[in-house]
């Protein structure tokens, strides 16, 4: 080694000294040491020792914090555990660098190997939509059911609201934004991602703002957030790009694990139109349009959402029959039936192979509404993605994409 050549140290070991990530009522967050990557996992205690794990996977520039509503709800069904990925949350940033698509389902897996938790129920919004994807396309092994909400899968056509956070993977975009943005408050951050993120941004109350305010002025001290947040973005655009078996939407089709494809509406960042093509793609399906609601529905719409996972649960056998007697009225046959919870109107099909049609109301109307249709194949390729440079956060949790 030359004289100016530093030894290799570990990530992990000169992180800067920062506030405590803030741990919701009822969680745990602990730190998990693996080759290469140090990973904090947020848990709740399982009410029950036999229920089966679940393993949630955020958004770009999120953290296991966007899951706390959901896992919460979904106390005593499922044995939930939420993982902050590479460089973001509280996990100190991969010792070799690596944040593409590929990369961060490398570190699910080898967590999911190492605690020897699989098969889990398996979620991802957004980013982590695309991780949890390719997870289970390459390790089926792994995945009893996959949840998807607002997954990051090309589009043709990226929504104008798209682009910003796709340009944070140009080189250069970062640091000229770091540069024009440096007089921003963490409040106007927060307000900033948040109109971009939720589809009816005053469903954030201010407890959740303040809380979302203290989580970004956190990570604005970490000297890798703005590095995470650039080569993760970078990540998405070249995971966009690639074709064949490596292709997201090849992957898609090769996923054996029913799944749940959740839409919102008024989501700026993933567009609404992309639900027709998922549905097609997944080849055991269910879709779940809302109609209201943005880039994050477990957040903004934790109640709805836990009542469709129920629901994929109890159709999947997941569930014991104790558990199937306390879902919704009207929800406890999937195929073909509707689920109304009080909060939010909407409307759930079952798409199995073998049926001709897909058909959808469009944000406007007063609920999506989604007829069986066959399992289709790849065709358009793009570029898209979520998120933007701060955090915004709804009940303690801030907003990824």
């Amino acid at each position: 080694m030359s004289s100016t050549e530093l030894p290799s140290v570990p990530a992990a070991s000169v992180l800067p000294k920062v506030s405590p990530v803030r741990v919701g009522e009822g969680e745990r967050l602990r730190s998990v040491a693996l080759p290469g990557i140090t990973l904090a996992v947020r848990s709740r205690p399982p009410a029950h020792e036999d229920l089966p794990p679940a393993l949630y996977v955020h958004g770009l520039g999120g953290s296991s914090q966007n899951w706390s509503q959901l896992m919460e709800r979904l106390d005593g069904v499922l044995d939930s555990e939420a993982l902050d990925l590479p460089g973001f949350g509280d996990s100190p940033p991969p010792d070799d660098g690596d944040y593409s698509v590929t990369g961060h389902a490398r570190a699910v897996i080898r967590y999911l190997d190492s605690a020897g938790r699989g098969p889990v129920h398996l979620f991802g919004n957004s980013l982590g939509g695309a991780i949890s994807t390719r997870v289970a396309a390459v390790r089926p092994d792994l995945v009893r059911t996959l949840t998807l909400v607002s997954p990051a899968l090309p589009e043709l056509r990226v929504q104008r609201s798209a682009v910003p956070t796709a340009l944070l993977g140009v080189p250069g975009v970062a640091r000229l934004f770091t540069r024009l943005s440096r007089d921003w408050t963490a409040e106007q951050r927060v307000h900033g991602v948040t109109a971009l993120c939720y589809g009816d941004p005053g469903r954030v109350s201010p407890e959740a703002f303040r809380h979302a305010v203290e989580e970004l002025e956190r990570r604005l001290q970490l000297p890798y957030f703005w590095d995470a947040m650039t080569r993760s973005s970078r990540g998405v655009v070249n995971a966009y790009t690639l074709g064949g078996q490596h292709g997201l939407w090849r992957q898609a089709e090769r996923v054996l694990a029913p799944t749940l494809l959740i839409y919102g509406g008024r989501d700026q960042l993933v567009g609404y139109r992309m639900a027709r093509r998922a549905a097609r793609a997944f080849r055991d399906s269910r879709l779940l349009s809302l109609p209201d609601a943005g880039h994050v529905a477990m957040m903004e719409y934790p109640d709805t959402v836990a009542a469709a996972v129920r629901e994929l649960l109890a159709e999947a056998r997941e569930l014991r029959e104790s558990d199937v007697r306390a879902l919704p009225t009207g929800a406890r046959q999937l195929t073909g039936g509707e689920l109304s919870p009080p909060e939010h109107e909407l409307s759930i099909r079952h798409l199995s192979s073998g049926a001709d049609r897909l058909t959808e109301e469009g944000p406007a109307g007063a609920a999506g509404h989604v007829e069986p249709n066959a399992a289709g194949s790849a065709g358009d390729a793009g570029v898209t993605a979520g998120g933007g440079p701060g955090d915004a956060g709804a009940d303690d949790t801030s907003a990824g994409s």
